[in-house]
């Protein structure tokens, strides 16, 4: 295949990339990468550079790229139905069938699934379901959302709110008043060094006691959190961590929303992330691992102590105000079908769980004495390393110096493997496909160890 040579040029003319510095693509001086095919955990571009992709497209490629049997799927239900809405009771054989999939693995305490597109929907449903649970519950002062710095739950109003990422509220007037935010569960990161784990996790919970208190519990409807930070630095919960933390908002009155866009379906080798923490929550954001991203879909998941007030409030006010036009789109589901049988049929949560153990053995044993590696952490298929100017005394790198960036350049101009720099951090994130085998973690780990090398000699 010849190289399109316009295609540069019409796309710093046209295309608005999002998470881009606009006015540097604009002028040509950031790369341009045109991505052509894929197969498992490789992509290539254009010109036939073939990458190892250590981050699964944005965490969500999860059963590796070119299954023929969701593009297939997907090509079967555009064929019979390619669209029809879910209005007024109105379903598909995909949907309604994904629907019971999802149950079937989700929490016990799960009940219904409402379908999106992408996790920030996912998240604006969220919060609205939870404004109009506690109207029907006459408690129409109880609709602030408490979220955690640097988690990340969307880029929309609400949904931007609760992301606790200063890139996403700069110069967007966000948050909204409705939003506020408590410490991140993120050890490596506590003020106090001399703070044990336990320590640290009551701290925690104390913290979010005095938010409470300072807010007033009636005007606190819900607390949103990722099982495990993703955008915010790859962070796992310290031990006991949930524990605590349920137990404040079950003491208040508070929901739990559990926004698994990242951890759900297998990511931490569980297949809910819910699970794996031992959560308890009233609603589950999913979306990424639905699909593999192989097509558009999220999904909010919500308990049956909300579904049963949900049930309430239209027996009162009528059918309930809230859809998408593309809300359980038959391509989507179908696309979620497949990839739900794909990820038993190949035992690919257990591999996630096991290779991603190794991965994260292999990148502590390579990394774990380096004067500049601060922290390495990680679970399941997710791994994190943190680079610091003085590891003993937790001194940071100045950002100007962009350690991280450099790293994950070097790697792909190195090796030829994709890895991502982490916001507000030197961190280098990884959440390759669940495929990945043995030998490619080494070569992620390899790869790593040279770009640091090479960056921080």
């Amino acid at each position: 295949m010849l190289k399109n040579d316009q295609l540069d040029q019409w796309d710093r003319e046209n295309f608005f990339h999002p998470s881009t510095h606009l006015a540097q693509h604009a002028r040509g001086e950031s790369a341009n990468r045109v991505i052509r095919t894929a197969s498992g955990v490789h992509i290539e571009d254009r010109d036939g550079t073939k990458l190892l992709d250590a981050f699964a497209g944005l965490y969500c490629v999860n059963v590796g790229y070119g299954r023929q049997e969701i593009a297939q799927a997907i090509s079967d239900q555009a064929s019979e139905l390619a669209y029809y809405h879910s209005y007024v009771g109105h379903g598909t054989e995909a949907s309604i069938t994904l629907s019971k999939m999802i149950l079937d693995r989700a929490p016990d305490n799960m009940s219904k699934v409402y379908f999106g597109l992408g996790g920030s929907d996912a998240n604006e449903t969220n919060v609205k379901l939870v404004w109009y649970y506690n109207n029907i519950r006459g408690l129409p002062k109880k609709k602030k959302i408490i979220s955690r710095w640097r988690g990340y739950h969307g880029s929309g109003l609400v949904t931007g709110s609760l992301t606790g990422l200063e890139l996403f509220h700069k110069k967007f007037d966000l948050p909204v008043e409705q939003v506020t935010h408590t410490i991140a569960p993120d050890y490596f990161r506590r003020e106090d060094l001399s703070q044990s784990e336990s320590e640290f996790v009551a701290h925690c919970a104390s913290e979010l006691e005095a938010l409470i208190e300072r807010e007033g519990a009636d005007t606190i409807a819900a607390f949103i959190g990722e099982p495990v930070l993703g955008t915010g630095g790859i962070v796992p919960p310290p031990a006991g961590y949930w524990e605590a933390i349920q137990a404040v908002l079950n003491k208040h009155d508070i929901l739990l929303i559990a926004d698994e866009v990242v951890t759900g379906f297998g990511r931490l080798g569980s297949m809910f992330g819910s699970d794996h923490y031992g959560l308890k929550p009233d609603l589950i954001t999913i979306a990424k691992g639905l699909t593999s991203a192989y097509a558009p879909l999220s999904g909010s998941i919500v308990g049956e102590k909300m579904w049963k007030v949900l049930e309430q409030g239209t027996d009162e006010n009528g059918p309930i105000g809230h859809g998408w036009t593309y809300s359980a789109h038959p391509i989507g589901a179908a696309a979620g079908v497949a990839n739900l049988n794909l990820l038993d049929k190949l035992g690919l949560v257990a591999n996630a769980g096991n290779v991603g153990t190794y991965l994260n053995q292999q990148m502590k044993a390579a990394l774990g004495d380096h004067p500049n590696v601060g922290d390495i952490r990680g679970e399941g298929m997710l791994c994190a390393v943190e680079f610091v100017e003085d590891r003993d005394g937790r001194k940071f790198f100045d950002p100007a110096k962009k350690i991280g960036p450099q790293v994950s350049t070097k790697m792909l101009e190195q090796d030829r493997v994709i890895a991502r720099a982490m916001p507000q951090g030197d961190i280098i994130g990884f959440a390759p496909p669940f495929c990945l085998t043995r030998e490619e973690a080494d070569k992620i780990v390899g790869a790593t160890q040279r770009a640091v090398e090479a960056v921080l000699s």
